[in-house]
């Protein structure tokens, strides 16, 4: 009885092995190259997790081939088995999910190619980093950050105090004084400004008074025209501005400033430096005599920093040159005739009462004696004739350094 049963048995396995066979794909002949992979067997005896180990993933999904219905069969619990063994060898791997590697996202930056219109995308991720909404790196894209100034100058009033004035420029003069600005902003880069000015030093140079006390010789007024004060009105620019830090924790807007106007200026000329005067044995030191040259045109121009702390209070730190003419036609309103009729009467030792002479020259200047010093005005005549017998048409310049401190209100 048991020959008969195997019989049937090898019988009923025959169809399934054909049908197995027939329902395997057709592999190329050759040995299989880099490209290509070889088939997992599929032998039963063959676990399935060996032959999916062994097989590596297509970088392209292949379409399975089309395989013939398989004709009803009787089946077994062996037939079973070599089915379930032939599905897992034959079933293709799922696709991975997500981003294939390789693949760049569609808003990557782009390089630009002399070669091509558009070179490969970069798909690095640090050069994919968004900052601020933009791509940390990308040629084709320029990201500004442009910051509003900390506190607005626009509709705000400054005084500012400049406490020390002084010359840089002086070869024959030496000027040293204190102004007061007031500025008022228009626009945050435009405002309007009156300045005034006064000089509680304005003397000759160590140089010209050398010259006069050892050969006899001065600068001529075009050269040595003293500013005693000024006033003028103008204009103030901000062309640039920006900010920075100081004790790491602390900000300070700066800007530029130019500014440039017009006014008046009072000027006066040395007539007689300081000399020494012997009356009766006696010695008595006689200061220097100036003389006043009447109001001047000004002009003003300028350029410097100012630093701002907090929104009331600034620093500032400019040069400013004053430009007036140095014409000198008048000294204590005496001009060339007047000295010339003073000049003859004191020479015939008559009065000034009954001279000739023009309503603004101060004659009281050049006349009588001075009772501390015991020096005779009248010896100034002939020093202030010197001065306005050849009046010069030049412009001085007085270029000064200023420094000082601001509110704003």
């Amino acid at each position: 009885m048991r020959p008969f049963r195997s019989i049937a048995l090898l019988v009923a396995a025959v169809p399934a092995l054909a049908f197995a066979q027939g329902a395997a794909p057709a592999q190329p002949p050759g040995s299989p190259g880099p490209e290509t992979t070889a088939p997992a067997s599929t032998s039963p005896g063959e676990p399935p997790e060996r032959s999916r180990t062994q097989r590596d993933a297509p970088a392209v999904p292949q379409a399975a081939p089309e395989t013939p219905a398989a004709p009803p069969a009787s089946r077994s619990g062996a037939a079973s088995d070599e089915d379930d063994a032939a599905s897992d060898t034959t079933a293709p791997a799922p696709a991975p999910a997500g981003p294939t590697s390789g693949i760049a996202p569609a808003d990557a930056p782009v390089l630009e190619s002399p070669e091509s219109g558009e070179a490969p995308r970069t798909t690095d991720a640090q050069q994919q980093r968004l900052v601020n909404g933009a791509p940390l790196y990308n040629p084709n894209v320029n990201v500004h950050i442009v910051q509003k100034k900390r506190f607005a100058d626009e509709g705000k009033h400054e005084l500012v105090l400049y406490p020390g004035v002084v010359q840089v420029n002086g070869k024959f003069t030496n000027h040293v004084g204190t102004a007061l600005h007031y500025v008022y902003h228009l626009q945050e880069n435009f405002a309007l400004q009156l300045g005034g000015q006064y000089n509680w030093y304005s003397d000759e140079s160590d140089f010209n008074l050398e010259l006069i006390d050892k050969v006899r010789e001065q600068a001529q007024a075009a050269s040595s025209l003293l500013l005693q004060w000024g006033a003028h009105a103008g204009v103030e620019v901000t062309p640039l501005y920006g900010k920075f830090a100081f004790f790491n924790n602390s900000l300070a807007q700066f800007s530029l400033v130019l500014s440039g106007g017009a006014g008046v200026g009072k000027t006066r000329h040395l007539i007689r430096p300081k000399v020494a005067n012997e009356v009766d044995g006696q010695t008595y030191q006689v200061p220097a005599r100036f003389g006043d040259t009447g109001n001047k045109f000004l002009g003003e121009v300028g350029g410097g920093f100012r630093v701002q702390f907090g929104e009331s209070y600034a620093i500032r730190l400019e040069v400013r040159d004053l430009i007036y003419t140095a014409r000198v036609d008048k000294v204590d309103g005496c001009n060339l005739g007047d000295f010339e009729a003073l000049e003859a009467a004191r020479a015939a030792n008559q009065p000034f009462d009954g001279l000739s002479l023009s309503g603004s020259c101060k004659v009281a200047k050049f006349d009588g004696v001075d009772p501390e010093t015991k020096k005779n005005y009248r010896e100034d005549i002939i020093l202030g004739r010197d001065l306005v017998a050849e009046p010069s048409s030049d412009v001085l310049n007085n270029v000064s350094f200023y420094a000082g401190f601001s509110m704003l209100f």
